[in-house]
């Protein structure tokens, strides 16, 4: 058994699809895993016999998509067909698959060269829908665009071509089945097995490490710690309000609580910028990049996680809440959606916030470390210590397996 796992993304940030091809691996299959250039893949993909990485380059037309809806779109367009070939070309250059998995954003150009390279090599055709790439992009360019409604038609037309359909979420599963008729197996995202509260050893020395790389205070302060993409699916504006309101109700000369936010992506650079023009003393607020080797480490040195995550089409989960799940720390969560409930229950998971002022609250509580033995977040510490998170492994062979091996 052979197959190809497509994310058109930074292979070394799409964790799920890592997951999949060592899961598959793992199985008895061989593996050609296929993605852009960028960050560096995990350990259990680095180090398989089994996978074989093909990194695609993503020679972009950035300088002709600023400046506009129509510079955006062309070369938006420009960008995919470059992608579109040089995946074709690597999907009829490897060993036959018998399978082709591909992660579904971006719908194009992936879908359509997934689809006829499965028609030309006798492959299966299965999709992972992660979300819904028109919605994406109408948060762009907005929803009555051309580009989005030929997106969606696009999505439409090969979902219904595919074999086989994966989601990370029921209700996805549920919209894919309505709007398209296709039935979809439902494959939660579960943290790996690096995710754990980390030793006491790994936690002081990434913690040295990173604390003089960033200039934070010596002394272990609480971590609130923020995976994100910086993208615009997160709201970053919410997340500096909040860290004023907590500023003014902290007062405090010296720093009480660090905030990092890890990753990389287009917003980064704007936000830093818009954090250096406040004045903040109570809180520390970093950005920071991490290995993967390091990425599981800081999960599990935090006190809270945060999850900015809108979700464009309101039915897609964030992986980020599966990595904190997996480490046992309880997390502030967005409410953007009725799909969270499918994993999260305050008191249990963690707790939920619509606004600044609910977020500012709970960093401050976090801060003082004063939380009342009754509030949300000590009941999440009490009900994570005592369940233990399902593991993608678990997951894997229960959902995805009979879909993949079929």
């Amino acid at each position: 058994m052979r197959t190809a796992v497509i994310v058109i993304g930074d292979l070394g940030r799409s964790p799920r699809m890592q997951y999949h091809a060592a899961s598959l691996a793992a199985a008895g299959g061989d593996v050609d895993l296929i993605g852009l250039e960028g960050a560096a893949v995990a350990p259990i993909v680095a180090g398989n016999p089994r996978i074989h990485v093909h990194r695609l380059s993503d020679r972009s037309f950035a300088g002709r998509a600023k400046g506009g809806v129509r510079r955006f779109v062309y070369g938006s367009f420009l960008r995919g067909i470059g992608q579109g070939v040089r995946l074709f070309a690597t999907l009829m250059r490897i060993p036959k698959p018998n399978a082709i998995l591909v992660q579904n954003p971006p719908a194009f150009p992936t879908l359509c060269i997934a689809w006829l390279v499965s028609r030309l090599r006798g492959a299966r055709f299965v999709i992972d829908w992660h979300n819904l790439s028109h919605t994406i992009a109408a948060v762009k360019v907005g929803e009555h665009h051309r580009a989005v409604k030929a997106i969606a038609r696009s999505e439409r037309r090969w979902a219904k071509r595919a074999t086989a359909h994966i989601t990370v979420s029921q209700s996805l599963a549920d919209w894919l089945q309505r709007q398209y008729g296709v039935k979809a197996a439902v494959v939660y995202d579960r943290p790996g097995a690096a995710f754990t509260r980390p030793s006491t050893a790994d936690g002081n020395a990434l913690w040295d490490r990173i604390s003089k790389d960033l200039k934070l205070p010596s002394q272990r302060l609480p971590i609130v710690v923020c995976p994100t993409s910086w993208s615009p699916d997160e709201d970053f504006d919410l997340l500096l309000e909040a860290l004023e309101r907590a500023e003014r109700q902290l007062k405090s000369d010296s720093p009480m609580l660090v905030v990092i936010l890890t990753g990389r992506g287009p917003l980064r650079d704007t936000f830093e910028a818009r954090l250096a023009r406040r004045s903040l003393k109570a809180i520390v607020v970093k950005t920071l990049w991490l290995e993967p080797a390091d990425y599981p480490v800081m999960i599990g040195l935090a006190d809270l996680g945060l999850c900015l995550h809108q979700s464009s089409s309101g039915l897609d989960l964030p992986m980020k809440l599966a990595d904190l799940r997996g480490a046992g720390v309880p997390v502030a969560v967005y409410d953007y959606a009725p799909v969270l409930g499918e994993v999260m229950t305050t008191g249990q998971q963690g707790v939920l916030f619509r606004d600044p002022g609910d977020l500012a609250n709970v960093l401050v509580s976090v801060a003082r470390g004063s939380t009342p033995a009754d509030a949300s977040l000590a009941k999440s510490r009490a009900w994570l210590a005592q369940n233990p998170a399902e593991r993608w492994d678990a997951q894997w062979d229960k959902s995805a397996r009979p879909v993949l091996l079929a």
